[in-house]
């Protein structure tokens, strides 16, 4: 083999560093906890350039000229900065003041201390320094250290790389922690909402109730209710937000709390969907593009009448047992609640049998898809509710069964709600 030339060496070198880019930028997009992420920057570091010593600073939410010591390779334990920052030390001025609000990076060849510097204890022993400022809106207010023990021990050439390549892992980690706490805010989002649906299902007479409730992310659209009415009767509800997360979850609320505030029994399907069509349109809907589709009815356990009105809601189905025959029930149908204010809308009525199985869903139901992206859609809905079951319970059962066999394993796109009403 030939001595490789000078061209061959500056190729191999950048080869070698592309290789080392790429391998850090994988790994980076794998992260989603930013502890693990700052771990696995200090190790890339040592690999780009020897390091003896590394130390974070901070001063987000601090006053000039105080700032955080939030890492350091020399602590035992690993302090959570983001959650646990009444640990973490809060320091003034010194060296490491001066680096942090000088905002611009710097190389220190041989580090002097003075005896009385705050930050003397995380720099002693170590002659030779790089600050790496991370920006946040222009500002340093993070910044990492990079320390050794001998002077002189840093390449001015890689000083620019390194600098990209702390800004890169600054500004995902700063990501990755609004993620998380949006995750948090999110989950707790989805508790409140789901402590609105009912807690228990109400005891209506020759009736057997169950329902299914999954929403795509944390929190959903989708929301199903009972109201109990004069005379023995029941309202029964279910409605979806569209849109999907925070937005939808904080119109199910509203939507919630309008159903809730109607002034007198609701006992009339059309006055209850007017009433709540004119707040939603009049207060939230009207200007933003949101609606709300609602299927209301009223329920006479002594008849097995049932009343009801639809606003752009899916038609319920109703499978005869026993026998084969499914029913929709799309009649008195209208626009979704929250588009125009005035709108007016209609009741029928239909009667139900001993037997018979009522099926409420959203459209998370009938839409869901598999790998191929195909529909669920109604004909497998229909399948699936074909069969008479013992109860309301295993009907959701094998609804929900169709609907996750179909799907093949690819996540919900939409809230899935399924509520079922079986007259015994």
């Amino acid at each position: 083999m030939g001595i490789p030339s000078v061209l061959d060496t500056v190729t191999s070198d950048w080869q070698h560093r592309l290789a080392l880019n790429v391998e850090m930028m994988r790994d980076t997009s794998r992260q989603t906890d930013p502890q693990a992420l700052v771990q696995a920057y200090a190790a890339r570091m040592r690999r780009l350039v020897p390091i003896d010593r590394m130390i974070w600073l901070s001063r987000r939410e601090l006053d000039p000229p105080k700032y955080r010591i939030t890492r350091n390779t020399l602590w035992q334990d690993d302090v959570n900065p983001w959650k646990e920052k009444e640990r973490l030390p809060v320091l003034e001025g010194g060296l490491l003041g001066e680096l942090i609000y000088g905002d611009e990076p710097r190389i220190i060849d041989d580090i002097e201390i003075d005896d009385d510097d705050p930050g003397k204890e995380y720099l002693t022993g170590q002659r030779s320094l790089i600050a790496i400022p991370n920006y946040d809106q222009g500002v340093a207010l993070n910044m990492n250290i990079l320390l050794r023990a001998e002077p002189f021990a840093f390449s001015r050439e890689q000083f620019p790389e390194l600098v990209s390549v702390g800004n890169l892992f600054g500004r995902t980690t700063h990501y990755l922690v609004l993620s998380e706490q949006l995750r948090d805010e999110m989950k707790t989002i989805g508790e409140i909402q789901r402590s609105l649906l009912p807690a228990r299902f109400p005891s209506i007479p020759g009736m057997d109730l169950a329902a299914h409730y999954q929403t795509s992310r944390s929190a959903g659209g989708d929301y199903y209710d009972f109201f109990p009415l004069p005379d023995g009767k029941w309202g029964i509800l279910i409605a979806d937000v569209s849109g999907h997360g925070a937005p939808a979850a904080v119109i199910m609320a509203v939507t919630h709390s309008i159903f809730h505030s109607y002034p007198e029994p609701r006992v009339s399907p059309a006055r209850v969907l007017e009433y709540v069509n004119r707040h939603l349109a009049m207060r939230y809907t009207a200007d933003s593009g949101t609606f709300v589709t609602a299927f209301y009815c009223v329920y006479d356990p002594v008849t097995r009448r049932l009343t009801y009105g639809n606003a752009g809601h899916n038609p319920p189905r109703v499978k005869h047992c026993p026998g084969s025959k499914v029913t929709e029930l799309s009649e008195a149908r209208r626009p979704p609640l929250g588009v125009a204010m005035d709108e007016r809308f209609e009741e029928s009525m239909y009667s139900m049998q001993p037997g018979d199985q009522f099926v409420l869903y959203t459209d998370g139901i009938t839409e869901a898809r598999n790998r191929a992206g195909r529909m669920f859609g109604l004909e497998r809905l229909d399948c699936a509710i074909r069969g008479c079951r013992e109860n309301a319970a295993d009907l959701i059962g094998a609804v929900i069964a169709a609907v996750e066999a179909f799907a093949e394993g690819r996540p919900a796109d939409d809230d899935r709600t399924l509520l079922v009403a079986k007259v015994m």
